[in-house]
């Protein structure tokens, strides 16, 4: 499961990206930068893809307790990142429209279709290049296949998503959607960083303990769901 929700929610916040930008072309009549739109998002999932094929391919040529050391080290890296997106992501909610329409705004001015590619480019391979860490975290816990079909569904319904966004539909929740999903990514960020320490255990770099795995999963998921629901104080008036 934790494949298909990393695609969904990686997936949607690249549609997002692409769909504010496509949006705000439509409205201001500059259609004819969508082609320059589609560039920068081929660039994007082009590099993204070549950052997993590198990892599957790198993790492939490892034995023994090499292997285990690299993959438990993308582990616990893939669980840091992880956790700090769900935050940066929550933080920058508000304002992600605006900042995203006015480098937008920025580009047509200049006459620039290389700034509009990188637009997208930059917010889409942000989020393919972390899909593709997270994805070979996940592989490594549960079976390749389970992981490629959720991974597929999760994109397609991101894409979805992603296409009801670029329409306007007033259907969607994006509140309770970013809610619930980053609750599941902060348990399965928990998950990576238990894995990554049963890994270097395997490999002898600690000792191996059910212990030190179960209170690893604790020290991250309690501290964080606790800051991740805890309801700002108002300012005195």
């Amino acid at each position: 499961m934790g494949a298909g929700v990393v695609v969904l929610r990686e997936g949607f916040e690249a549609s997002l990206v692409v769909g504010i930008v496509l949006a705000f072309l439509d409205r201001t009549g500059r259609r004819d930068g969508f082609g320059t739109v589609w560039t920068g998002v081929a660039a994007a999932l082009a590099l993204s893809l070549a950052v997993g094929a590198a990892l599957f391919a790198a993790g492939a040529e490892l034995e023994g307790s090499s292997k285990a050391i690299f993959e438990g080290v993308v582990m616990l890296v893939a669980a840091g990142l992880l956790t700090w997106m769900i935050f940066w992501m929550r933080s920058r909610a508000r304002t992600l429209r605006r900042e995203i329409e006015g480098r937008t705004q920025a580009a047509l001015d200049a006459g620039s279709a290389v700034g509009l590619a990188l637009v997208v480019f930059i917010g889409v391979a942000r989020e393919g290049v972390e899909t593709a860490l997270f994805l070979f975290s996940a592989v490594g816990g549960s079976s390749p296949i389970v992981s490629l079909v959720a991974s597929l569904l999760g994109g397609a319904a991101a894409v979805g998503l992603g296409y009801l966004f670029y329409r306007g539909s007033h259907r969607l929740n994006l509140r309770t959607f970013f809610t619930a999903t980053s609750v599941l990514l902060l348990l399965f960020a928990g998950y990576l960083l238990a894995s990554g320490l049963h890994e270097l255990a395997e490999a002898g770099v600690f000792p191996e303990s059910e212990a030190l795995v179960v209170g690893a999963f604790v020290a991250l998921a309690a501290p964080t769901l606790y800051f991740f629901f805890r309801t700002p104080k108002t300012a005195a008036a």
